[in-house]
């Protein structure tokens, strides 16, 4: 059964814009802690941003006022709006979720380690 569905990556030049969707199970979505994370080619998993239950974010500082994370609770779905690209955000985005809520404390949110469902990822490649 499938749990998170992400869309809306793409390729675009630096300084353009993208908005990812992940589309969520109800179940998933209604009690989660949610966010993204973004793994590029011979690098580790990174967090980029997280909302918990109550609206709260955190974000990465290498995307701080340029991406922004939100919900839309009447669609199940989470999305990431990401300005001014660059070469360097060029990844494969994952939606992520954890249905006990986000952990303890909230430096630990973007460790990805905390998330139990993962999407199947979208790529994001920026050019120069």
């Amino acid at each position: 059964q499938v749990q998170l569905v992400e869309s809306g990556g793409g390729s675009v030049q630096a300084g353009g814009s993208l908005r990812l969707s992940c589309a969520a199970s109800r179940y998933i979505y209604s009690s989660s802690c949610m966010g993204w994370f973004r793994q590029a080619p011979g690098k580790e998993r990174e967090g980029v941003a997280v909302i918990d239950n109550d609206g709260s974010t955190v974000y990465a500082d290498s995307v701080k006022g340029r991406f922004t994370i939100s919900k839309d609770n009447a669609k199940n779905t989470l999305y990431l709006q990401m300005n001014s690209l660059k070469p360097e955000d060029t990844a494969m985005y994952y939606c992520a979720a954890d249905v006990w809520g986000c952990p303890v404390p909230v430096t630990r949110w973007l460790l990805d380690r905390h998330y139990s469902y993962w999407g199947q990822g979208t790529q994001v490649t920026v050019s120069s």
